[in-house]
């Protein structure tokens, strides 16, 4: 049995999660974040300039995660993708039974919805289903918002698999042995930790395009120390329990004490901190956006909306947009991690046998 099953079939843990349900602010904020979260992993289905549905001459398209269809599949003059708004005109003026079901926003993140006209912010417009408005570069704001929210979730989700792994490896590591181990490593982390963060995005940006990746590396190689000292903290608490003694005596290895025996009674530590850290990673997202080193363009973010809603303040729908977007999001994460680090308390609870 694997250490997750185990934890998730411990009593212990049960409690603790029916205690985490009993926090009904945490609990229902956990929720709506859960949809949130779904909206965002079928963005495809809800906000995109490709049709669900097209019916045509008897035969069934499923544009949306299928292939690219060009116009003249479908009797238009022209050999590149068929835009499928226009379709939809095309086909309800033949009246010839052919259709076509576009999601409830028929635009892409980086598409430019009046194209050949100038580039300008436009307000709501729920006849063209801007139901957000624009940007300044004629881009519903809706899709940009909706996707960004996807980019952070992926980086963020990177950030806290690849963070925790150093950080609770190494942390329990230090905690564990000890001596010169300890004190070596930690010299190296206070070296580490004196370098400056932003001067190297700063470097990095003016040499190359940063990307998704190289961001979540650069963050990732600046973050994770906070971790190990935790880590180490309560690894050297526990490993002078009796259970700790009882499996050394017992001719356990080193691996095994740590990963099945001290690992699960720190869980409470480790979990509290994904909200906080899940939030950190978003807010460290979008600053970055924000300043001009994050993503490239047309990349969908929330700080690159933020940025252009600062410089484009008579067209105020952008900036509450995002701002609205970034406080709703990061008030729920901060309320479901209030929620975890009440219902995780160790105090409230004892160890893992």
């Amino acid at each position: 049995m694997s250490l997750l099953s185990r934890l998730i079939k411990d009593p212990l843990t049960r409690r603790k999660l029916q205690r985490f349900r009993q926090i009904r602010r945490g609990y229902v904020s956990f929720l709506i974040l859960c949809g949130l979260v779904a909206l965002a992993l079928v963005a495809e289905l809800l906000v995109n300039n490709r049709a669900l549905i097209v019916r045509y001459e008897g035969r069934w398209y499923f544009p949306t995660y299928g292939a690219i269809h060009t116009g003249n599949e479908f009797g238009l003059e022209y050999s590149w993708e068929v835009n499928y708004r226009e379709l939809r005109e095309h086909f309800a003026s033949g009246n010839n039974g052919n259709w076509v079901l576009l999601p409830p926003v028929p635009y892409s993140p980086t598409e430019n919805a009046y194209a050949g006209e100038t580039f300008r912010p436009r307000p709501p417009d729920w006849s063209r289903r801007h139901f957000l408005g624009t940007d300044q570069i004629n881009r519903d704001i809706l899709a940009r918002l909706l996707y960004g929210f996807r980019t952070a979730l992926l980086f963020a989700a990177c950030f806290i698999a690849l963070t925790y792994v150093i950080g609770i490896s190494l942390g329990c590591l230090m905690g564990y042995f000890g001596g010169w181990f300890d004190l070596f490593v930690q010299r190296l982390i206070e070296i580490w930790s004196n370098i400056p963060f932003l001067f190297v995005v700063i470097i990095v940006a003016s040499i190359i395009t940063p990307n998704l990746w190289i961001l979540l590396a650069i963050v990732v190689l600046f973050s994770w120390t906070s971790m190990t000292y935790y880590m180490r903290s309560v690894t050297y608490r526990e490993k002078a329990r009796d259970y700790v003694h009882a499996a050394q005596v017992l001719g356990a290895g080193t691996p095994r004490v740590i990963f099945r025996h001290i690992l699960p009674n720190i869980l409470s530590t480790i979990v509290t901190f994904i909200p906080f850290t899940v939030s950190s990673a978003i807010a460290a997202l979008t600053s970055l956006d924000f300043l001009g080193f994050g993503l490239p363009p047309p990349t969908p973010s929330w700080g690159e909306l933020l940025r252009q809603g600062t410089s484009n303040l008579n067209a105020p729908w952008i900036v509450a947009s995002a701002f609205s977007a970034l406080t709703i999001v990061l008030t729920l994460v901060t309320f479901v991690g209030e929620a975890i680090r009440e219902a995780f308390d160790p105090k409230k609870f004892t160890t893992y046998q």
